[in-house]
């Protein structure tokens, strides 16, 4: 502003006010951290993860494996790309995610682009997920590197009401990742054949007439959509089961493969129920191809054991080698538990291993026909560095179907 002799005019601060504070994220350790609330009203409690993505938020925040947890874009800006109703990965559409909370550096904008329908604080409120702006996301990346993932509560409060010792208290009550068994309110309540396939710019995604491919029983540990769509692109009849289902109801469908899908929580616990069912699975030397939660578990059917990792594998940048061809992939992952290598019988050969920190990535069976990764190729960020997985499954059904034919 300029006077009238072109002079600067002093400032003036009344009315000035802070801004105040509507969102806090409380830690278990007792550390607070101040923002401004994005999404939907009230409290979320969760662990505190970290991902490296520069895009796909909005796939981020409806994958199922992220059941029970706050995820802290390290990116940040979140939401200028807005959201549209083809990015969901969640296979219930219904407003509803597996994901508490979302942690958010920079303030959201208005979104720009053509394939956008709803700004980012509108999704997160019809979603029900609380989040929080303003936040120092590198200094909170560093905490969990340094100190593992943290339990917290992430409550937006319009009117920046907040007992801040009470949320400090819910955070510390909250039980450990380990032993929880978080598949339950993520999967499937009854089985349904899956016919879509992937997008195409001016198309939208495709369909498959069924009853033309390989049949294939994908158990919904938390499945992502594009993981079924990549299976009937690649020539698959898909039909989705729920994480309950016996071993006589996947055996029953006569499958020339068996899915085992990705999720959240603890390996271990999920596999009180699931394992019995991989294990009939592999006995009959059904074709069976696992993705993360799904290759966790098939490592606990061979008798091997997982463990839970201090700030997990969470982004789109994750250098991988695959050890029977030499290649390094650029993968996307997410996931807090590992299977431990040297806990496998020598029928299962490591194929895969991060080349981050050397942890497990993949196996396979010397004895049958199965081989699972921890990682997730259907998510492109190589960007399709990962998609030969989906053939080397078909092409491992259809030798298995010509052995036996």
């Amino acid at each position: 502003m300029l006077q009238d002799d072109g002079a600067a005019a002093p400032a003036h601060h009344e009315g000035w006010a802070e801004p105040v504070v509507t969102a806090v994220l409380a830690l278990a350790d007792g550390t607070i951290l101040d923002g401004f609330g994005i999404g939907a009203t009230g409290e979320a409690p969760g662990e505190v993860c970290f991902n490296t993505a520069m895009t796909g938020y909005q796939e981020i925040l409806t994958d199922p494996s992220y059941a029970g947890q706050i995820v802290t874009f390290t990116f940040p800006h979140i939401g200028n790309v807005g959201t549209n109703d083809e990015d969901l990965e969640s296979l219930d559409a219904a407003p509803a995610s597996g994901v508490r909370g979302a942690v958010i550096a920079a303030a959201v904008t208005n979104p720009s682009n053509w394939r956008s329908s709803s700004h980012l604080d509108a999704w997160l409120k019809a979603r029900g997920i609380v989040g929080i702006t303003g936040i120092d996301t590198r200094a909170l990346t560093a905490l969990i590197r340094d100190r593992g993932m943290p339990n917290a509560v992430i409550a937006n409060d319009p009117e920046g009401r907040f007992d801040r010792d009470a949320l400090v208290a819910k955070a510390r009550a909250l039980p450990s990742m380990e032993g929880l068994d978080l598949v339950p309110p993520v999967t499937s309540r009854e089985s349904a054949a899956w016919g879509e396939s992937v997008w195409q710019r001016g198309q939208g995604y495709g369909r498959r007439a069924p009853g033309t491919g390989l049949k294939v029983v994908a158990i919904d540990y938390g499945v992502k959509r594009n993981i079924l769509r990549l299976l009937t692109e690649a020539g698959c009849d898909v039909t989705v089961v729920p994480a309950t289902a016996t071993a006589d109801e996947v055996l029953a469908r006569n499958p020339d493969g068996v899915f085992l899908s990705n999720g959240p929580g603890d390996p271990a616990a999920t596999g009180e129920y699931a394992v019995p069912v991989i294990r009939a699975v592999l006995e009959r030397k059904v074709p069976t191809f696992g993705i993360c939660l799904g290759h966790q578990l098939m490592g606990l059917a061979l008798g091997g054991r997982t463990v839970k990792m201090s700030q997990g594998h969470h982004g789109a940048n994750h250098p991988v080698k695959d050890k029977t061809t030499g290649k390094v992939e650029i993968v996307s992952m997410n996931h807090g538990f590992a299977v431990d290598p040297d806990s496998l019988p020598e029928t299962a050969v490591e194929t895969h291993v991060s080349l981050f920190d050397g942890s497990n990535c993949g196996l396979a069976l010397t004895d049958r026909p199965a081989f699972s990764v921890q990682h997730h190729p259907e998510a492109s960020p190589g960007p399709r560095d990962s998609h030969y997985l989906f053939e080397r499954f078909v092409d491992l059904m259809r030798q298995h179907k010509n052995t036996n034919a």
